[in-house]
C-alpha cells in the first residue's frame, strides 16, 4: 500500500447553501463535518472531485 500515492483533504468551508451536487461530492470524498479530514488515493477521479469543490476544501 505504501507505493500508492495519496492526497489528504480537509473541509474548510461549510456546505450549507451549496449546490446539492457539490454536497454529494463532499460526502463522496468522505468529509462530514467542518474541519474533517480524509486521506484518499490520488486518482484522476478523486482529483476531479477535489477540483469541483475546491472552494470548500483544502489539500493538505
Amino acid at each position: 500500500m505504501s507505493d500508492k500515492k495519496t492526497v489528504k483533504v480537509k473541509l474548510v468551508k461549510s456546505i450549507a447553501g451549496t449546490r446539492e451536487s457539490h454536497r454529494a461530492t463532499v460526502r463522496g470524498l468522505g468529509l462530514r463535518k467542518l474541519n474533517s479530514e480524509a486521506t484518499l488515493e490520488d486518482t484522476p477521479s478523486v482529483r476531479g472531485m477535489i477540483n469541483k469543490v475546491s472552494y470548500l476544501v483544502k489539500v493538505l
